[in-house]
């Protein structure tokens, strides 16, 4: 079993930055992509970030410039530092990761998601 524990959600005034920390635990062999995805009211889920265990990024256009995301594989941890934030990022942002685990089972997991609001 494999848990994603996130963390560093907030309330924010436009223009400001919050860091969102995600954390893997358990039977975990190997972490392939992790990234980011949110979720805002009545709006589906959609792609924010994701890297590769060789550290290759890919952003949406939306926050490209704006938000940088990082990871520490020692610490089995992805990070999404937000800058410059607008109203249009809040939402409730989730992690996840493609994971192999100590059975050599491939799947995708996912956090229980971190609400961000910014205000205007």
């Amino acid at each position: 079993q494999v848990q994603l524990v996130e963390s560093g959600g907030g309330l924010v005034q436009a223009g400001g930055s919050l860091r969102l920390s995600c954390t893997a635990g358990g039977r975990i062999f190997i972490i392939n992509s992790m990234g980011w995805y949110r979720q805002a009211p009545g709006k589906q889920r959609e792609l924010v970030a994701t890297i590769t265990n060789n550290q290759i990024t890919n952003y949406a256009d939306s926050v490209k410039g704006r938000f940088t995301i990082s990871r520490d594989n020692a610490k089995k941890t992805v990070y999404l530092q937000m800058n410059n934030l607008k109203f249009e990022d809040t939402a409730v942002y989730y992690c996840n990761a493609d994971v192999i685990d100590t059975s050599t089972r491939s799947f995708t997991s996912w956090g229980q998601g971190t609400q961000v609001t910014v205000s205007s």
